[in-house]
């Protein structure tokens, strides 16, 4: 594995009975990197993700992984000890405790930190203390970096659909990842709240040197903030590079509009609307 490559998929493949959901597909994410997986709805693009979060195996190939603990094979990972490894992601539907507070929810984000053990905390030694404000000092960075200070002791079940995605990106950037896996993170969200994301996802790349894969469906987005992208349709890979080539490549094309006609559908500028979506 290249030095410059933080994960890297080789063949993959998923079967589910007689559904080929991803068939040999392949691709690098570089250190520092938004990579963009894009493609229409059942392309096989959040089965990657579950195959990364070890939620899924592969019926074949492997997933490498140059993270904290040295090079390893998620794919022979647990899923509850992906997270443990510089890995955190968001959901498309979204994942949080609404009957706690959002600084609460990202507290609950550093659990995977702790640095304590059982009798330590029972007895809340100075160890604990230290550790207690080590996690709340992490914590306000992330509010502050998102701009939540509004919200930091609203419960979660009174803030709107845009605040609480927003929300679900800071618990997982309150775990210190190395690669950041967002899932449709524009889902649901009105023009001025995907602009301000495409913000946030520049500044974690740039100001917190996390790597981004992103799933997505908003070509403005896409185009604005992603370094490479690939093209997936019906489990396959059509095409990858960067991203108006791969949004103007005639497969893409087709598998999105069903028509090469439409090509300037795909090509709006970041600042429109919201692009197509699939």
């Amino acid at each position: 594995m290249s030095a410059e490559v933080l994960l890297q998929a080789r063949n993959l493949s998923v079967r589910f009975g007689g559904l080929l959901a991803v068939n040999d597909v392949s691709f690098d994410v570089r250190r520092g990197e938004v990579f963009t997986l894009i493609g229409p709805n059942g392309a096989g693009k959040t089965t990657v993700f579950n195959l990364i979060s070890g939620i899924y195996q592969p019926t074949s190939g492997s997933i490498e992984y140059a993270g904290p603990q040295g090079r390893l094979t998620l794919t022979e990972q647990p899923a509850h000890q992906v997270a443990g490894l510089g890995v955190a992601r968001t959901f498309q539907n979204i994942e949080l405790f609404e009957h706690a507070s959002v600084l609460h929810n990202l507290l609950i984000g550093r659990h995977i930190r702790r640095e304590t053990g059982f009798w330590a905390d029972v007895f809340f030694t100075p160890k604990v203390q230290a550790a207690e404000i080590r996690a709340r000092q992490k914590a306000e960075e992330v509010i502050d970096l998102l701009q939540l200070q509004h919200y930091r002791d609203t419960l979660v079940a009174g803030l709107p659909y845009g605040v609480r995605k927003v929300v679900e990106l800071a618990r997982a950037l309150c775990t210190e990842p190395q690669l950041l896996l967002l899932d449709e993170p524009s889902s649901g969200l009105n023009v001025e709240e995907t602009d301000d994301m495409a913000f946030w996802i520049q500044d974690i790349r740039d100001e917190l040197g996390i790597t981004v894969l992103m799933v997505e469906h908003d070509m403005a987005l896409v185009s604005r903030v992603s370094d490479r992208v690939l093209a997936m349709n019906q489990g396959q890979v059509l095409a990858m590079g960067q991203p108006q080539e791969v949004q103007t490549h005639p497969g893409v094309v087709e598998a999105y509009l069903g028509t090469i006609d439409d090509v300037s559908n795909l090509r709006r500028p970041a600042g429109s609307a919201s692009g197509v979506r699939a």
